[in-house]
């Protein structure tokens, strides 16, 4: 006896939505109900009951009468996330009436009926006579109400999943308006046992719902955790293979269905439910998103047949040297124009709704959505920019082409003539040798010259250029817009990189001879295969050259150094803007506009974390005379006599996302090539003139692969996409 009495209690957690705490809920259910929703078993001395959603009679008669409830939950269990069907299964969980006794407990009364033996339990219950408020047939001795026939097998199914509770209300103690009583486990009919001693804790939850809320532990789950490859500890891999105390990954995931579960299961009865009045209303919307469908899918099929055409004619000249060289030179505005086009292309397929699994969780449901609707928010977003920077530029074409004309102006004689002509000089008090000065100056200031003639014979072709950037904005928005003015300017500074490139090659040569050369002198030869400097033994002849060529080329090497500067600053200079632009255009691609937009209209879509809220924790002692009756039919069970249990209240409340912590998951990838060891790379090539600063590989969006389908068979797939959006937004209106 006193091991018995010395022997902890189990611990089981109830997660109750908060809306049956309500006594208008109750009464609703006329003071009874059926519990659906997932058991789940962390140990042997440790369980978590999930309720989802409650039932009455006649909605559970009405469903069980056409179909067999094992084929009902089976059917709504294979709709479930894979991960949850692996951990549980939706069931019944038992029963929940109200507390007709002053204590807080069920009214327990003397057997005087026979008994009645349950298969499936194979427990001795005995029926009582005496009949229970709201008609009830009688309770079974450990407290279970007598149900129908028909709900007597499904009592039995449950059991079968060796799992049902009795759970009442307690009315005593209101935690808050929104809770008014509070569900106590009387007892749990478990694989065989029954048990009335636990120390439950009660976690009040809001049922998630699409487009209002979810749970989310704000970590990821142990299926996701990426494997370390680091050798642990034994200790660790012990504590890693030992059973977790709490599965709050399926406890969440759970919470997360339950609103789907209930509707998977209405669905069974809501055949014989009264339909609501064909309102004006209704006619109208239904016309209206008809009306509208039909208008986006035509107009979608005719940009669809246009892009198709001209598809087909660069297919057909993809192979002339003309259209290589173009498509080298405006890289990145077919690069941009590409994945513009086949988003525009893919809009209906990915709006299309193909399945229920992905909407059975609220939190995958939301990641869908968010995924679904982050491409045509995009789109809209560029598209307006486009046209914002478009109409700017249509108004305003003939002043932004004097300022362009004025800009390239000054920058040509202000920095590159005058430039070059201060190099050929004594720059910065520096003895430089003339006679090179002098070649590279004028080389310089040649090509320059000549590229200046070519733009001023081209000079009537700026304001049209300017148009069709305007034209590009529009059509194909900022991002197109901007990725031909990145290669325009590209283009126009063709000279600067060539000079660049002529002094790069010409500074290295001269560094490379002077490092070998030096090598030389010192005894030592490089080894290409070992990676590695060995000592080697040369000639006087050998040295002797090495002398005579050593002393030119360092004494040379201050003035080509000095012109090599001035271009790779100029080149630099002009490789910083188009990598502004770059990363502009590829932050519009990755900025999550409707994210953002719901992370200010509605931050509860967006949670991180849980913590609970405590209302309540006490101790309760047993009753004796519900002990004395319950007593004779438990046996092999703790001794209820002399235990107390605990009861522990909470709120379930979750953490929200900032909005950087919403933000930048999305531009990780467009600042991955920015780094410590890439900016001490690129100044390392710099100095030795092996590698000049070039634009990083941005984060573009994938290139998706280009739609052939026939223009009828297009249409019909925009007509249903428009149709399922709108069947999705009535869907969560009526939910």
């Amino acid at each position: 006896m006193n091991r018995q009495m010395r022997r902890t209690n189990r611990k089981c957690r109830l997660w109750w939505p908060t809306h049956l705490s309500c006594l208008n809920q109750l009464t609703n259910l006329h003071s009874y109900a059926f519990l659906f929703g997932w058991f789940i078993s962390s140990s042997d001395a440790s369980f978590d009951i999930v309720v989802a959603f409650a039932c009455d009679e006649s909605s559970l008669l009405s469903m069980t009468t056409h179909m067999n409830l094992e084929r009902v939950l089976q059917g709504i269990n294979r709709k479930m996330p894979v991960f949850l069907q692996d951990k549980s299964k939706l069931s019944l969980l038992g029963y929940y009436a109200a507390d007709f006794s002053s204590n807080g407990q069920l009214l327990m009364v003397r057997s005087k009926g026979k008994k009645h033996v349950n298969s499936t339990s194979k427990r001795t219950c005995v029926c009582a006579e005496q009949h229970a408020p709201e008609g009830k047939r009688g309770r079974w001795r450990c407290g279970c109400h007598k149900l129908d026939a028909i709900l007597e097998q499904s009592r039995a199914f449950s059991l079968k999943d060796n799992i049902w509770a009795q759970i009442v209300c307690d009315n005593s103690q209101a935690v808050s308006r929104k809770v008014e009583l509070i569900p106590k486990v009387h007892h749990i009919h478990r694989m065989g046992e029954t048990i009335f001693q636990l120390d439950v804790h009660v976690v009040f939850y809001g049922i998630p719902v699409f487009g209002g809320h979810h749970y989310s532990l704000g970590f990821k789950s142990s299926s996701e955790q990426v494997t370390n490859h680091c050798k642990k500890p034994e200790w660790v891999k012990d504590l890693n293979r030992k059973r977790p105390y709490l599965d709050l990954d399926a406890v969440i995931l759970s919470i997360n269905t339950a609103n789907a579960a209930r509707v998977f299961t209405e669905a069974n009865y809501s055949a014989k439910r009264s339909r609501a009045p064909f309102h004006f209303f209704c006619m109208f919307s239904i016309l209206t998103w008809q009306l509208l469908a039909i208008l986006l899918a035509s107009f979608s099929t005719i940009f669809y047949v246009i892009l198709q055409f001209f598809h087909a004619c660069l297919i057909h000249v993809s192979h002339s040297y003309i259209y290589v060289a173009l498509e080298k030179v405006f890289s990145n505005t077919c690069k941009n124009m590409e994945i513009r086009c086949c988003q525009l292309l893919y809009w209906p397929v990915i709006l299309k709704d193909y399945g229920l699994r992905s909407q059975s969780c609220v939190e995958y449901a939301e990641k869908a959505a968010f995924h679904k609707h982050s491409m045509w928010a995009g789109l809209v977003v560029d598209l307006l920019l486009g046209n914002f920077l478009g109409i700017i530029l249509w108004s305003r074409a003939r002043a932004a082409c004097v300022w362009v004309s004025n800009f390239s102006e000054n920058a040509t004689n202000y920095l590159l003539r005058t430039g070059c002509v201060w190099l050929m000089g004594n720059p910065a008090g520096f003895k430089l040798n003339t006679e090179l000065a002098g070649v590279l100056g004028t080389i310089s200031l040649i090509a320059i010259q000549i590229w200046s003639t070519l733009w001023w014979l081209l000079g009537f072709f700026l304001i049209h250029l300017i148009k069709v950037v305007a034209v590009f904005g529009s059509l194909f928005g900022l991002t197109a817009a901007a990725a031909l003015i990145i290669d325009t300017i590209s283009l126009a500074t063709t000279h600067v990189s060539a000079l660049q490139w002529l002094l790069t090659l010409l500074y290295s040569w001269q560094i490379q001879a002077v490092d070998a050369l030096w090598r030389l002198f010192r005894g030592r030869k490089w080894n290409p295969l070992r990676q590695r400097l060995d000592s080697y033994a040369y000639s006087v002849e050998q040295h002797v050259v090495g002398s005579l060529l050593f002393t030119p080329l360092l004494l040379l090497l201050p003035t080509t150094s000095l012109f090599y500067i001035f271009f790779t600053i100029m080149k630099t200079t002009i490789s910083f803007v188009c990598i502004a632009i770059q990363f502009g255009i590829s932050i519009i691609h990755a900025t999550p506009y409707i994210k953002i937009f719901f992370w200010f209209m509605r931050r509860k879509r967006f949670p991180s974390g849980l913590w609970f809220e405590i209302v309540l924790c006490q101790r309760n002692a047993t009753n004796s005379a519900e002990v004395k009756s319950a007593d004779k039919t438990v046996s092999g069970s703790e001794d209820p006599r002399h235990c107390r249990s605990a009861v522990l209240v909470s709120f379930l409340h979750s953490n929200f996302l900032s909005l950087r912590q919403v933000v930048w998951p999305h531009y990780r990838n467009v600042f991955s090539d920015v780094s410590r060891s890439s900016i001490a790379l690129s100044a390392y090539g710099v100095l030795t003139g092996k590698r000049t600063p070039s634009a990083p590989k941005i984060g573009l969006p994938p290139t998706l692969p280009w739609v052939s389908i026939p223009y009828k068979e297009y249409w019909r797939l925009c007509h249903e996409a428009v149709l399922d959006c709108w069947q999705d937004c009535y869907c969560q209106l009526h939910q």
